[in-house]
C-alpha cells in the first residue's frame, strides 16, 4: 500500500510539473525542486542509456524478463512512469484552456506570459555573473538570440516534420533546467500556438473516434505529435545531457547565456500580442496586458517564496 501511496504522490508531483511546462516562464524544472525531486529526476534521467531501453523493451521475450527488471529499476522506472503520467496528464489539460485562451483572449494570455517571463528573470538574476569578458560575451548572446528570434522565428522556421523534431529536442532540455521555461523556447521559436493546437486537434481527434469520428482527424496532427515526442526522446539523450556538460565545465557562462535568454525572451510575448491588434496598442490594450503582467508575475513570486533557493 506505502509503495502505492508515494507513486501517486509523484504523480502529483508530475502533474503540477507539467502544468508549469506547458505555460511559458515557469519552468517543470522549478517545481521538481519546489516539490523535492529534482536530483531523483535528472539522476533517473542520466540513468537511462539504449543498452537499458533495450533490455526493457526486450521483456517479452523468452529469459529476459529479469534483465528487464534489472534494467527497469536501474532507471528508477516507477518512479519516471508515475511522474510521466502526471505531467502528460496535466499537459493535456492545460494545453487544452490556452488554447481556448489564445484564441479568445490572445492580449490577456500574452501578457499574463510576459508577467511570467519577467518575473523568472528578476529571480534568476543572481545566477548570472558577469565578472569575465567570456560571460558577458555569452549573455550578450543568449539575448540577442532570443530577442532577434521573437517574432522572426515563426516565418523562418517551416511547420515541417523535421523542424518539430529539432523544436522538441531543444525545449526538452530547457524544461529539466530550474528557472528556464521549455514553452518560453517554444514562444521564441514562433512554435508554442503551433503545437498547442495540433495538440489539441490530436486530442479531438481521438475523442472523436469514440463517437465515429474520422481516422483522417486524428493521423493529420499526429504526425506533428510524434515528431515533437521524437524531439523530446532525442534532446534528453542529447541536448540535455549537452547543457550539464556545459554547466560543469563553463558553470557561470553557461548560466549568462541561459539567464539572457530568459530576458531576450521578453519581446516574443509583446510581438505576439500586437499581431492580434487590428488598432495598434490602445490603452485599453496596454491595461488588458499590464494587469495580466501583473497577475503572472505575482504567480511567480508565489513560487519563489516557497522556494528557498531557486539555483539551476
Amino acid at each position: 500500500m506505502r509503495p502505492l501511496r508515494s507513486l501517486l504522490i509523484v504523480y502529483c508531483k508530475g502533474v503540477c510539473m507539467g502544468a508549469a511546462d506547458a505555460v511559458p516562464g515557469v519552468s517543470g524544472g522549478t517545481i521538481a525542486l519546489i516539490t523535492g525531486i529534482y536530483e531523483r529526476l535528472i539522476a533517473a534521467i542520466t540513468a537511462v542509456t539504449p543498452t537499458r531501453i533495450v533490455e526493457v523493451l526486450a521483456a517479452p521475450l523468452p529469459g529476459r524478463r529479469d534483465d528487464a527488471r534489472t534494467a527497469f529499476l536501474a532507471v528508477d522506472g516507477p518512479f519516471l512512469l508515475a511522474l510521466g503520467a502526471g505531467v502528460l496528464s496535466a499537459v493535456l489539460v492545460a494545453t487544452r484552456l490556452l488554447h481556448v485562451a489564445l484564441e479568445s483572449e490572445p492580449i490577456v494570455t500574452f501578457g499574463f506570459f510576459f508577467g511570467l517571463i519577467a518575473a523568472s528573470a528578476v529571480v534568476l538574476r543572481t545566477q548570472a555573473s558577469l565578472d569575465t569578458p567570456g560571460r558577458v560575451g555569452a549573455a550578450v548572446a543568449g539575448f540577442l538570440l532570443a530577442f532577434l528570434s521573437a517574432g522572426r522565428a515563426a516565418a523562418a522556421l517551416p511547420a515541417s516534420p523535421v523542424v518539430t523534431v529539432a523544436v522538441g529536442a531543444v525545449a526538452i532540455s530547457a524544461m529539466v533546467l530550474p528557472g528556464i521555461s521549455g514553452s518560453l523556447i517554444l514562444v521564441i521559436l514562433g512554435q508554442y500556438e503551433f503545437l498547442v493546437s495540433r495538440l489539441t486537434a490530436f486530442v479531438d481527434g481521438l475523442l472523436g473516434l469514440l463517437v465515429g469520428g474520422s481516422v483522417e482527424a486524428v493521423l493529420d496532427p499526429a504526425t506533428t505529435v510524434v515528431a515533437f515526442l521524437v524531439g523530446a526522446v532525442v534532446g534528453l539523450f542529447t541536448v540535455a545531457h549537452a547543457v550539464r556538460w556545459a554547466l560543469v565545465h563553463y558553470r557561470y557562462a553557461t548560466l549568462a547565456f541561459l539567464v539572457s535568454l530568459v530576458v531576450g525572451g521578453l519581446r516574443a510575448p509583446v510581438v505576439k500580442a500586437g499581431e492580434n491588434l487590428s488598432a495598434g496598442w490602445t490603452a485599453d490594450a496596454l491595461l488588458a496586458f499590464g494587469l495580466a503582467a501583473v497577475v503572472g508575475a505575482v504567480l511567480v513570486g508565489v513560487l519563489e517564496y516557497y522556494t528557498d533557493s531557486i539555483e539551476i
